[in-house]
């Protein structure tokens, strides 16, 4: 992140410039981590590179602008995963997977609207643009165009969203799934044995450190450390309540219901995109 000390030992000095620098007391630290000085400084830096990323994307503009194509020319800007620390990037929770889907189109989408009903993933990127320009469906092509969503209609063939994680960078696997709809979400961590511990690139900075420091003389801080840690086989999440997934109902029985039916809704998916673990979902999961 800008500033960090991550940026200086692998790229030195000579990094690019940022105008404005996010301090620790502009920070409100997300509910899914502690409130600790260098969880807030971290995210300072983070917010930091959000800020050094937006004038990027400012110059990119003002240069389309400059060519004189910009009237005529669709500019998406995505995300591909949440923040690097616990609970967010390289795992399956709301924290991880809801990220900015941001879209310029002179005279098709009112700039400033903002769209907070409908769901939309990354598959659905590749049939949006094929039908904004008029191009004939790629036969079998996952995913659905959210067109109508951008035109100001209604979207109704999407009512869920599919997330999974295989490996990390290093090739280590921690293979995970998650279905959400608009209130739940359910997590399968078929890597989760009681004895494995994850890693990636959100244990190396300072938000995983000061927060393991802490643990050992917080208990609530251990517990929660010991689910990033080594996690369980299933989390259930009411994250229209609980968006930072504090609260896993997996085993509360007044929630049966919902359980088992987002399983059913994940192993049909499963089964239909011949996921590599289906089998081993229906023999530990759907029992």
């Amino acid at each position: 992140f800008a500033g960090s000390d991550n940026e200086r030992k692998y790229w030195g000095e000579d990094l690019p410039k940022f105008s404005r620098q996010i301090s620790p007391e502009d920070v409100t630290v997300p509910g899914f981590l502690f409130d600790l000085p260098e969880v807030k400084q971290e995210i300072a830096e983070y917010y930091t590179s959000v800020y050094r990323c937006d004038e990027t994307v400012g110059a990119i503009l003002k240069a389309l602008d400059d060519s004189g194509f910009s009237d005529n020319t669709i500019v998406m800007f995505i995300s591909d995963n949440g923040m690097s620390v616990p609970f967010a990037k390289s795992n399956c929770y709301l924290n991880s997977n809801k990220t900015p889907w941001i879209i310029r189109w002179p005279g098709q989408v009112p700039a400033g609207s903002i769209d907070s009903t409908h769901f939309i993933s990354g598959i659905d990127y590749m049939p949006t643009i094929l039908h904004a320009l008029h191009l004939s469906k790629v036969p079998d092509m996952d995913g659905y165009s959210f067109l109508p969503i951008l035109k100001g209609e209604q979207q109704k063939k999407r009512k869920v969203v599919f997330t999974q994680f295989n490996k990390i960078y290093a090739g280590i696997k921690y293979p995970m799934r998650c279905v959400q709809d608009e209130r739940y979400g359910y997590i399968v961590n078929f890597w989760s044995d009681g004895n494995h511990q994850i890693k990636g690139e959100s244990l190396s900075g300072r938000t995983f450190k000061s927060m393991s420091k802490a643990a050992l003389s917080d208990t609530a801080l251990a517990k929660r450390m010991d689910l990033f840690k080594f996690r369980v086989g299933e989390e259930l999440y009411d994250f229209k309540n609980d968006p930072d997934g504090l609260i896993n109902l997996i085993a509360d029985p007044t929630h049966h219901n919902e359980k088992q039916r987002l399983k059913e809704i994940l192993y049909t998916e499963m089964k239909r995109s011949k996921d590599p673990w289906r089998t081993e979902f229906k023999e530990r999961f759907m029992q």
